[in-house]
């Protein structure tokens, strides 16, 4: 219990005295996890809104992949992405592995599933006589997939929530393909982990409670878009 208490002191003084390593590791990991959402949402958007309006051979093969990629371990996202940007991967003279632009690729592929299979589940669970309407009315298929879009903007809203969740707390992916390097690509979660491995619980649960803060605060503002326009 006195770790946890000298954990919470540790939290309160790094945001009181805004240590310039820990606003660096902070504003990082915000970064990356922020972009890699975004370009996750643009993907999995886009793919979500393919498969719940087009029918095509193999469409159920790829809709299991898509929810099997909801569960896939952040650790083999980083062995893949490692083997492809390694000197002598495939990638390798992007000279792109263990810089934050490698941690923002394998938090896109970590992302984009978890977004494409909510967008999915989410457009799929629309009334289908809803589609009708909107065709009925004259509506062009981009309309009517955009009309389809804003009904279901409440669940999108939770998706991209669900894909900042999933890589702002990863930790494998980071480290294998970003090396936890200081002042370049260490953020939140490989620093907590470097700080447990070297005894420093204080400092460690201090990141810890930093990034749940983090995570609550993103997540907070997303809900409240989210019910703002909640239907009655």
């Amino acid at each position: 219990m006195q770790m946890i208490l000298d954990g919470l002191r540790e939290a309160l003084r790094l945001l009181v005295t805004l240590d310039p390593e820990v606003v660096r590791i902070v504003v990082l990991s915000l970064k990356v996890s922020g972009t890699a959402t975004l370009v996750a949402l643009l993907i999995g958007l886009s793919g979500g809104v393919a498969l719940a309006f087009l029918r095509f051979p193999g469409r159920d093969i790829v809709v299991a992949a898509v929810n099997t990629g909801m569960g896939i371990p952040p650790v083999v996202v980083g062995l893949f992405v490692s083997i492809l940007l390694w000197r002598n991967g495939p990638l390798g003279m992007l000279e792109l592995l263990y810089t934050p632009t490698a941690m923002i690729v394998a938090q896109v592929v970590i992302a984009t599933p978890i977004v494409m299979g909510i967008s999915l589940a989410a457009l799929q669970a629309l009334p289908e006589k809803l589609r009708w309407q909107a065709v009925g009315l004259g509506a062009s298929r981009l309309q009517t997939i955009w009309i389809l879009v804003r009904e279901a903007r409440l669940p999108l809203l939770a998706a991209v929530m669900a894909g900042f969740g999933g890589v702002i707390s990863e930790i494998g992916a980071s480290i294998m393909v970003g090396g936890n390097i200081k002042g370049y690509t260490r953020v939140l979660t490989t620093a907590t982990v470097m700080e447990t491995s070297r005894g420093n619980f204080e400092i460690a649960i201090g990141l810890g409670i930093l990034l749940l803060l983090l995570t609550f605060a993103v997540n907070a503002t997303l809900t409240k878009i989210q019910q703002r326009k909640r239907p009655r």
